[in-house]
């Protein structure tokens, strides 16, 4: 080997290459890749995971139980840190490898970086098959893992080591771009992994992957500046884009000095804080009635760093104003096009700063001011209404779990959630007091994401107090990592709510006609249907089994003091709760399309039809 060489495995090299990348912005620097979750098998026990052995000094290494949980960690761990750093998980081959595309879906839709290291097949063929091998009868060069090509942002299969110089680069260049990052996908097979090559020193050099603030057109700017000073009724749509550009600050700036009100997606909520006058909570089918009222009336909807999901623009019904026009700044041009819009192209703080300094001196009138501080006050009574318990020894409704956790909070916890009926109620009344603290996933709104997440949040912030809310059905998806966090010391708080099933889809299945067929959790009744008495579960033994300590919560009283001595434990613990299902949620604010049956032989599907056809005649295409 000569003097800028170095022998290694390819899984040794690529283990030392990732210590080496960091990511800088504004002048802070962070590791890139900064530790690596992993499940062993075949297809990585003799490649990577004797690289990690080998690295441990610059590699940390997490154990995890489930593949998808893994990706869920390392997703919350990258979100919790504006996208600045990522960690990396590897499995082996086969099942383990396909365990990862849920996970790799769910980073790339809400745009988080996550580097996938799955184990694949002999690149040399000298085994064939081999165990867990999908033979393909027409494309030999096809393995399980092209799964994970359409739900990564980069992928490539590493089937010679000098090849991994290339691969890995542009890994590194997509996980680091806040435009392109989401699941960047390395196919490692077996063989390659543990071939020796000489690899050149520059390789494992310190490499500094400095993240863009890209500013706006000059000519972008100018129009859109005469879009705001033309709006009478301009609303902002804060995405999470706010939040991965560290804007928060700057959208506080902007809306100081113009009056403009913010409405927020259920990834930019935070954006403001939930007391700023201007804050009117969610917007869409789960935002709130003030935030619903001026999107209707709304001349200039005013998008930053929002993707417009359907929740969003209630399906294309929410936006009515015959004269509605859009303006959306993000740092993806796809994203800034939506709606027909005009576009500003560039970075969320820049592009807010940019747009300040250009509109100085305008502001809104003051009756609208007026008007929607007004609706602002109105909605506050009703989330009092919804947290408030009249009898403190009262079973209590998931509204009031989440007034107790409101009471019981800080503002640098963080509060995780991702599936059923709480996501709504979230996006609705909770009171975001930082602009962490409100962690939804609902790009992918994945059951089983919770737990996991917790512990990437946890390990990109100790000493914060972190809660994942789950309720029953997604908690029998993913408890695993209940184990990992026991095993790390992490002292994540769980909400468990037990409701007997999946309360948001069967109140769904009744509004579009199914019934709430199939939702509960209850044994068959005489008629061969799940209408029998709620299944004898223990929950809270089972969270109690893998190793959490377990808080019982009767009442409104007995949940207030376990929410506090949870989170002033130490250790992870779960705060169990059994709900009374008496709906106490603000009702929808604004429509979701769901398709119902155009045809059908029961009353209840046919009644549904009627009203589907009602909503569905308020959609329009913005163009």
């Amino acid at each position: 080997m000569s003097a800028t060489t170095r022998r290694l495995t390819t899984a040794q090299a690529l283990v030392r290459f990732l210590s080496a990348q960091y990511t800088e912005r504004d002048g802070v620097r962070r590791r890139l890749v900064a530790g690596t979750w992993g499940i062993f098998g075949h297809g990585n026990v003799a490649g990577i995971g004797q690289a990690l052995v080998e690295s441990a000094d610059v590699m940390p290494y997490h154990q995890g139980r489930n593949e998808q949980a893994m990706v869920h960690a390392a997703v919350g761990y990258a979100r919790q840190l504006n996208r600045l750093s990522a960690q990396a998980v590897t499995t082996s081959i086969g099942p383990g490898a396909t365990n990862l595309v849920t996970g790799a879906a769910l980073a790339t839709v809400n745009r988080l970086p996550v580097l996938l290291l799955p184990g694949d097949y002999f690149a040399s063929r000298a085994a064939d098959p081999l165990l867990q091998q999908l033979e393909h009868p027409v494309s030999a060069d096809v393995s399980v893992n092209d799964t994970l090509r359409p739900v990564s942002r980069y992928f490539d299969r590493v089937t010679r080591p000098e090849a991994l110089i290339p691969s890995a680069l542009n890994a590194m260049r997509v996980l680091a771009d806040p435009a392109e990052t989401g699941a960047v996908t390395l196919a490692l097979p077996q063989d390659v992994q543990a071939e020796a090559y000489d690899w050149p020193e520059d390789f494992f050099a310190e490499r500094v992957w400095y993240v863009r603030r890209p500013a706006p057109d000059p000519a972008e700017l100018t129009a859109a500046v005469e879009a705001v000073r033309a709006a009478r009724r301009p609303l902002i749509v804060a995405g999470g884009g706010v939040h991965h550009s560290e804007a928060e600050e700057a959208l506080r700036a902007f809306v100081d000095a113009t009056g403009i009100p913010v409405a927020s997606t259920q990834a930019g909520k935070g954006s403001l804080r939930h007391d700023h006058p201007a804050d009117l909570g969610g917007i869409g089918h789960t935002g709130t009635a003030v935030s619903d009222e001026l999107a209707r009336t709304a001349d200039l909807v005013i998008g930053v760093g929002t993707r417009y999901t359907d929740f969003t623009t209630a399906s294309g019904t929410l936006f009515q104003n015959p004269d509605v026009r859009f303006l959306n700044l993000n740092i993806t041009g796809f994203d800034a096009h939506k709606l027909a819009a005009r576009t500003l192209v560039c970075d969320a703080r820049t592009g807010l700063e940019r747009l300040t300094e250009a509109l100085a001196g305008h502001h809104v009138d003051e009756a609208y001011t007026a008007g929607y501080r007004a609706g602002k006050e109105r909605w506050e009574e009703v989330v009092e209404t919804a947290y408030r318990a009249a009898d403190d020894s009262a079973v209590p409704t998931q509204t009031q779990v989440l007034g107790a956790l409101d009471a019981v909070v800080g503002d640098e916890d963080v509060v995780i959630n991702a599936a059923g009926s709480l996501p709504g109620d979230l996006h609705k009344l909770w009171r975001s007091r930082s602009p962490r603290q409100y962690h939804l996933e609902y790009g992918y709104s994945c059951m089983g994401y919770e737990i996991p997440a917790a512990l990437g949040v946890q390990q990109a912030a100790p000493g914060t107090p972190v809660w994942a809310l789950v309720g029953d059905g997604t908690y029998l998806m993913a408890p695993t990592e209940i184990v990992t966090a026991v095993q790390e010391g992490l002292p994540v708080n769980l909400v468990l709510i037990q409701n007997h099933g999946y309360a948001s889809i069967g109140g769904l299945s009744e509004e579009t006609g199914g019934e709430r067929f199939g939702t509960a959790y209850r044994y068959r009744a005489d008629d061969g249907t799940f209408t029998g008495a709620p299944l004898p579960v223990d929950l809270a033994a089972n969270a109690a089994s893998l190793g959490m300590d377990v808080l019982r919560a009767k009442t409104v009283r007995e949940l207030r003091g376990a929410l506090a001595e949870a989170r002033a434990s130490e250790r992870p613990t779960c705060v169990y709760v059994e709900t009374d299902p008496t709906p106490t949620a603000p009702p929808a604010e604004a429509w979701w399309d769901v398709p119902v049956a155009e045809v059908a032989a029961r009353e209840p599907a046919v009644r549904a039809r009627e009203r589907y056809d009602s909503q569905v005649a308020g959609r329009r295409r913005h163009l």
